[in-house]
């Protein structure tokens, strides 16, 4: 099943042709779209109309939804006569408890445009909380785990019985976590300010906020490897960036937790959460009220999928590559039968 490969990263629309005519026998072809909106709450079959209004959704995700409305056009004749599947990664958070997904925002607002929160990240989510059952050998519907997606953008759900109670990514996934370019949570008078008083056109303020915000904005780089290396050299700027960024993330999980009155597992993910064991290690070294410990052998070893946590901790920790791959090789599975 195609659904189960990814592609090389930044293919294009010509190289995902050729790709697919040297992948064999194509059962299925499962495509990643970030927003679903209200309408699209799990995985569904393309057609000319789903596509239209995966479109329609293109302002409340611009760069993303544009690049995988290209790649479904890309691979049209590739996937003739084949069931080609749309999964979003807003699915697994669209059936959150209301006080959850609601902004305390004017009646009218929510009805005229229907704005919430609505979640990000949900595929890597999903597959978090399942592989980390599977690691647990529980199942996941006994499980309270907080998933932590930390790469280039980051964000943390709190999963319950295997489905999204919270996450901190919300209307757009400027919400949330200190990320690589993007700021996270800021006071919304801030931008009123910025546009009302600083003179600043609405452009410039989501240019800065998207792209020159975050560690970037911090520390000059987006890159946590650089910020890393920088802060153990002793570089004050990049110490705060740590700082700013690990605040907000220890503040995020506990948050989850929270949510789900306790937790029995952190787990960590995405290209941030896999490799940076400094990050993982004073993380966690914040939230021992919560149960939560790490062992320092376990963290420092590079061995895929594995437990890291202290076997004193009553929460468990994991750490875990991302495979939104495999999630929508599940999806693209349950929806077909």
């Amino acid at each position: 099943m195609l659904a189960s490969r990814s592609f090389p990263p930044g293919a294009g629309a010509g190289d995902l042709a050729g790709w697919v005519a040297g992948a064999g026998r194509i059962e299925a072809v499962g495509h990643r779209i970030v927003h679903g909106g209200s309408e699209f709450t799990g995985p569904v079959l393309v057609s000319a109309g789903v596509r239209a209004r995966i479109e329609a959704l293109g302002d409340l995700a611009p760069l993303h939804q544009s690049r995988a409305l290209a790649a479904l056009d890309a691979l049209a004749d590739a996937s003739a006569g084949v069931p080609v599947v749309a999964c979003f990664d807003t699915a697994f958070h669209a059936h959150m408890p209301e006080a959850a997904a609601r902004y305390a925002i004017p009646a009218e607002w929510r009805r005229r445009w229907g704005i919430r929160r609505f979640g990000f990240h949900g595929l890597s989510h999903a597959y978090a909380a399942r592989r980390t059952a599977e690691l647990m050998n529980r199942p996941v519907s006994e499980l309270r785990i907080v998933t932590c997606h930390l790469g280039a953008g980051a964000s943390l759900a709190a999963v319950q019985g295997g489905r999204s109670v919270d996450t901190t990514m919300g209307f757009t996934p400027l919400e949330g976590l200190v990320m690589a370019t993007r700021s996270g949570s800021v006071d919304p008078g801030l931008v009123l300010w910025l546009i009302r008083d600083a003179g600043l056109d609405p452009s410039e303020v989501a240019a800065g906020l998207e792209e020159g915000a975050g560690l970037a904005g911090l520390a000059g780089t987006p890159d946590m490897r650089a910020v890393l290396e920088r802060s153990l050299s002793g570089d004050a700027e990049a110490r705060l960036a740590l700082d700013v960024y690990l605040h907000r993330l220890r503040a995020g999980i506990a948050a989850m937790a929270a949510s789900m009155g306790g937790v029995d597992a952190v787990t960590f993910t995405g290209g941030v959460g896999e490799n940076a064991e400094e990050v993982r290690r004073r993380a966690a070294g914040g939230l021992g009220f919560l149960g939560v410990a790490i062992d320092e052998e376990r963290n420092a070893r590079q061995e895929g999928d594995r437990a890291i946590g202290d076997d004193t901790g009553s929460v468990q920790a994991f750490v875990l590559r991302a495979r939104e791959d495999l999630q929508i090789a599940h999806e693209v599975r349950t929806l077909l039968g």
